[in-house]
């Protein structure tokens, strides 16, 4: 449990900060019910027909999935689009989009996650970050070009039960190849990094404007240390909230354990005391 000293610690830094730097890796979506795949039990207990095919997590989301079998392939990605566009953000978003709305350089975004909850949230999507990319977008699966779009337009209809996209599969619209989703899949040679590129210019923009930051980040393991790696380079202090011990050297930064919602909650009431 973590102390009272701690906890006014970080809101201290939080409250003196004119930008807020958000960084969150998976476990920021637990708290909306969002599942985090990294384990086969869970992964295959979700999907009972990948299990009867041993189909791995790292097999179905991997780049060369759309070229073997791109109806399997959509259908674990349809779904999934359909349950990131049910799935409401939880509190803890509105906490940071408040915090946020206080400060002279408002917030950016650095996120592994591809769920599109922070745009959700009411983030600005120019200052978000999706380094692994966006279920929410698409790209040509060659890739024929830089060009990426919205999903806004697809609306695919999954057999979930052999987890196969049952209507017709997305079409690149410049040379009819199907597409994908503009996200980093394992061993992928063939994703299409320009509009992340573009995000990260302005984020490093951004953050040379900011001259008293702090860096809360949220529910980041080391199966995907780039936000962990984020945190730490911009040499600003950090609030690490986790469920896992990570060392953090207690000059640069503070660690607090839990899950992200009860841990921003409790930051909230003393910010508010």
């Amino acid at each position: 449990m973590d102390t009272t000293k701690e906890i006014e610690a970080a809101a201290q830094l939080i409250r003196n900060a004119t930008g807020i730097l958000i960084t969150a890796g998976p476990g920021m979506g637990v708290d909306s019910r969002l599942p985090d795949f990294h384990g086969e039990d869970g992964f295959w207990r979700a999907y009972p027909a990948l299990k009867t095919d041993c189909i791995s997590f790292q097999d179905i989301a991997n780049g060369e999935a759309f070229r073997r079998d791109p109806g399997r392939a959509w259908g674990f990605y349809g779904h999934w689009l359909s349950v990131y566009r049910r799935t409401v953000p939880h509190e803890g978003f509105d906490i940071l989009h408040r915090w946020a709305s206080t400060k002279e350089h408002s917030a950016f975004v650095f996120t592994s996650n591809v769920d599109g909850q922070f745009q959700k949230a009411g983030f600005q999507e120019k200052r978000i970050l999706e380094c692994r990319g966006s279920l929410h977008r698409l790209q040509c699966v060659r890739p024929c070009s830089p060009d990426t779009w919205s999903t806004d337009n697809l609306h695919p209809v999954v057999d979930e039960e052999h987890c196969r996209l049952v209507s017709a599969l997305p079409r690149c619209p410049n040379c009819g190849s199907v597409a994908r989703p503009n996200i980093l899949l394992f061993d992928d040679s063939d994703w299409n990094d320009y509009h992340t590129r573009i995000r990260r210019m302005r984020s490093e923009a951004w953050l040379s404007s900011v001259e008293r930051m702090v860096v809360v980040e949220l529910g980041a393991g080391l199966s995907i240390p780039t936000v962990q790696a984020m945190s730490e380079r911009t040499r600003a202090h950090v609030v690490r909230i986790a469920l896992e011990r990570h060392a953090i050297d207690g000059k640069n930064g503070i660690e607090l354990h839990g899950r992200p919602l009860d841990v921003l909650r409790t930051i909230a009431r003393n910010l508010t005391s």
